[in-house]
């Protein structure tokens, strides 16, 4: 297995892995290695479904079927406004509006430089709605956000604020757009103006969402 995927949950259903900074889910190269194939390796050529998709840079929770039946049941959740909760923490340097709120703007994507961009084309334009938190920095909450991004303890990083983050819709880089459109552009993401660092702050740390039999399942870093 890539040592950029652990594996922390699995039943007949599904596999939730952990997926690192580094790794696509899904790549259209045949050369690169990516979460979809290394998981084929793992279950031997096994049934096995991708239901949703984090970007090569960002950490986080990725959940796959290993069933029609439970692809079907997870593919709708993951919809935009289905029901599967994601739960992200950010790191920036700069600082949004308010200690929390919600940011809505309209994005459009270009597929030349795989990027996203505000626009203030309503027809043209996807709409894009997020809300934040602040995690303040003495929290325990603050504590293991920050842990979890690979940034400094709170008593070295001054000026460094972490979000947590859920999305109302999901357009392309949306989080990474909306926070450096607002001020706040994250840690680590130089392509939308961020501050030069080690890696992309951004982690999909939270998950929850029903199984085939209904039972609600949740997942945390």
């Amino acid at each position: 297995m890539d040592k950029h995927i652990e594996i922390i949950f699995e039943d007949a259903d599904m596999i939730v892995c952990h997926k690192l900074p580094g790794i696509a889910v899904q790549s259209a190269s045949v050369s690169e290695r990516d979460m979809e194939s290394e998981l084929k390796k793992y279950l031997h050529g096994g049934s096995f479904f991708v239901v949703h998709r984090l970007d090569k840079p960002v950490e986080g929770l990725v959940v796959f079927a290993k069933n029609k039946k439970a692809a079907a049941c997870l593919s709708e959740q993951a919809k935009p406004g289905g029901t599967m909760k994601k739960e992200y923490i950010a790191a920036s340097t700069g600082m949004l509006p308010a200690e929390e709120g919600t940011l809505t703007d309209w994005l459009i994507k270009d597929g030349r430089t795989n990027t996203s961009s505000i626009t203030k084309d309503t027809v043209k334009g996807k709409k894009a709605v997020l809300d934040y938190r602040s995690l303040p920095q003495d929290s325990g909450e603050y504590e293991k956000a920050a842990k979890m991004l690979g940034v400094p303890e709170r008593t070295e990083c001054a000026g460094l604020n972490v979000y947590a983050i859920t999305l109302g819709s999901g357009r392309h880089h949306q989080i990474r757009v909306q926070l450096a459109n607002a001020g706040a552009p994250l840690l680590g993401d130089v392509k939308y103006g961020g501050s030069q660092y080690e890696r992309l702050c951004l982690c999909a740390w939270k998950l929850e969402f029903k199984d085939v039999r209904g039972q609600v399942r949740k997942f945390e870093l």
